[in-house]
């Protein structure tokens, strides 16, 4: 049981300071600049290394090994936190140490990501539970990290300021490092048989999803939520919050929509045996365009709330689906190298939003800059919502899952086929009526 407790407690640290930080740094530079384009700046520098690093991230873990990964990861993040107040109280903090800094603690957070996912299904024998369930605490742990973090993040701006809230984060991923270290796994180390390189091993993965033309789409579907809905949080939400001077509502708003998000992740299971996949996730993403647009038009304060709770609950689903589509499409031995390239074509997106938005702001005006984004991901919403290739998310699953209980998840152990061992061409598979539809949650972007 202590791997799996170390596991999620290392998770929950680690996210929770990405959430807090994702407040402190804006506010930050907002703070000592007045400039929207400045924090615009700071969030493309932290996105853009995460596009080359979260291409390669599922590769790098299969180089360097899963826990070395994981610590290498958190220890950065560490690191380059605490350097803000640090580098400030010494040289004085100016816009390129922030960027030079919040680069150096986002670089590998994509591998540390799929690191700790990848020590899952070790920690959930050793405790003795099913993969299932495990994963299901893991999702929402997920959850509650971005829900804990921004708030946190709000309330310490307000009580002590944001460079002394990024000591508080620089503890919690020194903490997320301590219980990494002391996971002991099986196949926690380098793999026995890893890529045959960084590139070659990518490249494989890349070709795959580029092939399948459902993770095709859900990939540059990705692509264009992030383009459009990262600048609200990073950007656009910040600026509004600093002009009104109050920063514990922009993290009440923040924990609204993460506590939304959290319900829709969980009920999105249920609602799976009541709808089909595909009209659950058009649905949800006609409601984020819907109440994005609510939410651009900065209404008064509890109707914010109301349209971040509804943007919330509506992607809860999105990402558990898009999960769903990469595990039961995917071979076990080029998951990893799929979750980091679906993730990856978000963080090609983000930057291109984040810089766009700063001057959009300054030449537009606040209110008119908030409209572009929402208005453009409401179109794009209502195009994706009926195309054809998401009744993929209906069919029987090319990759399913092993049979819970005793079996190791070998083919011999069951008939059913292990994780990652493809259904054979003359038999198709289906579910046991009994277990109804099987989920596993996987790595979130």
């Amino acid at each position: 049981m202590a791997p799996l407790l170390l596991v999620e407690a290392a998770t929950l640290l680690s996210n929770t300071g990405n959430g807090v930080a994702n407040v402190a740094l804006p506010w930050l530079v907002l703070e000592r600049t007045g400039s929207a384009t400045a924090a615009g700046v700071v969030a493309a520098a932290t996105a853009l290394p995460l596009l080359l690093s979260g291409l390669v991230s599922g590769t790098v873990v299969d180089l360097l090994g899963r826990r070395r990964t994981a610590l290498v990861s958190d220890t950065l993040s560490a690191v380059s936190v605490a350097a803000i107040p640090v580098v400030d109280a010494l040289l004085g903090l100016d816009l390129g140490w922030i960027v030079a800094l919040a680069v150096l603690g986002a670089v590998f957070d994509p591998a540390g990501l799929t690191a700790r996912e990848t020590l899952l299904p070790a920690a959930a024998q050793a405790a003795g539970w099913r993969i299932e369930r495990a994963n299901g605490v893991h999702e929402a742990v997920w959850g509650l990290a971005f829900l804990i973090g921004p708030g946190v993040g709000g309330v310490l701006i307000a009580a002590i300021g944001p460079g002394s809230t990024l000591w508080v984060t620089a503890t919690g991923f020194a903490l997320a490092v301590a219980m990494i270290a002391a996971v002991r796994l099986p196949g926690a180390g380098r793999p026995e048989r890893p890529p045959a390189g960084l590139w070659r091993g990518t490249a494989e993965g890349l070709r795959f999803v580029w092939r399948d033309p459902l993770l095709r789409t859900i990939a540059l579907l990705t692509m264009v939520l992030a383009a459009l809905y990262l600048p609200v949080e990073g950007v656009l939400l910040p600026a509004w919050f600093v002009a009104q001077g109050e920063p514990a509502r922009l993290g009440a708003l923040l924990m609204a929509m993460s506590a939304a998000g959290v319900v829709g992740a969980l009920a999105s299971g249920a609602a799976g045996r009541l709808i089909r996949r595909r009209t659950l996730m058009s649905t949800a993403l006609v409601v984020i365009g819907v109440a994005l647009v609510g939410l651009a038009t900065l209404p008064p304060f509890p109707a914010m709330i109301g349209f971040a709770a509804a943007i919330g609950l509506a992607y809860g689903p999105v990402n558990p689906l898009a999960n769903y589509a990469m595990q039961t499409r995917t071979p076990e031995r080029l998951r990893g190298r799929v979750v980091g390239v679906m993730t990856s074509f978000a963080y090609a997106a983000g930057p291109a939003g984040y810089l766009l938005a700063g001057p959009l702001v300054e030449r537009l005006g606040l209110r008119t800059a908030f409209l572009v984004p929402a208005v453009a991901l409401l179109v794009a919403v209502l195009i994706a919502a009926p195309l054809p290739v998401l009744r993929a998310l209906d069919e029987p699953p090319r990759y399913p899952p092993a049979p819970p209980g005793g079996a190791s998840g070998r083919p011999e152990d069951s008939a059913t086929p292990a994780l990652g061992e493809p259904v054979p061409s003359d038999e198709r598979w289906r579910p046991a009526p009994r277990r109804g539809r099987h989920r596993i949650a996987a790595g979130q972007s």
